[in-house]
């Protein structure tokens, strides 16, 4: 079973920031290392589901067209909102995945710190979700963490394994180290240089 809501309720109850976005270098690095990993500069349209308190996606919305973000938590979604008030592209909204997925087209997905929570039958239908609503040269971001986290039904090691298995798209960026793993997937296979013409 995927891990249910009273479990992110209870994170944010008496806290802004139960994950130390904000403080940590971990956090301040990881985010600085997610947004170098993107191969385009600017996007048309950004999904990022579990955004908690909007950290990453405040970096986000200066990259981008529109940005759709949402949680599962309220407390979160109201957090977002606030990180989020400067910038009228963005919009927030509460809805718990797999069973709420947006309508809409994306040329990115931003799937960060969230796959471990879903069971294997959730992850798989939130993937093919992904699959449907990247355009034509959508890219998926993904990034977890590694070591083992109590509770959660997978790691990040499967959760990226069912990504590639699942989504059959080229992979374009791994990083991997100790504590995470990022990697990207895109319709468009060639690389950034290869799209400047340089090779």
């Amino acid at each position: 079973m995927s891990v249910e809501d009273r479990y992110f309720d209870g994170l944010y109850a008496g806290n802004d920031d139960p994950w130390a976005f904000r403080q940590r270098w971990y956090e301040q690095r990881k985010r600085a290392i997610t947004l170098a990993a993107l191969p385009r500069p600017h996007y048309r349209a950004i999904f990022e589901p579990g955004c908690a308190n909007g950290e990453l996606s405040a970096e986000l919305a200066r990259r981008c067209d529109r940005l759709l973000c949402c949680d599962t938590a309220a407390a979160a979604v109201k957090l977002a909102q606030t990180r989020l008030s400067l910038f009228d592209h963005t919009h927030v909204e509460q809805s718990r995945l797999p069973q709420d997925w947006p309508q809409e087209k994306f040329d990115l997905i931003v799937f960060s710190e969230i796959g471990y929570y879903l069971d294997s039958a959730d992850l798989t239908a939130v993937i093919r979700h992904m699959d449907n609503s990247l355009t034509a040269d959508g890219q998926l971001l993904a990034c977890h963490w590694r070591p083992p986290i109590e509770g959660c039904p997978l790691n990040a090691r499967q959760v990226h394994d069912r990504i590639h298995e699942v989504l059959g798209l080229p992979r374009l960026v791994l990083h991997q180290e100790a504590d995470f793993i990022l990697e990207i997937w895109c319709r468009e296979p060639r690389s950034v240089a290869a799209l400047e013409g340089l090779r």
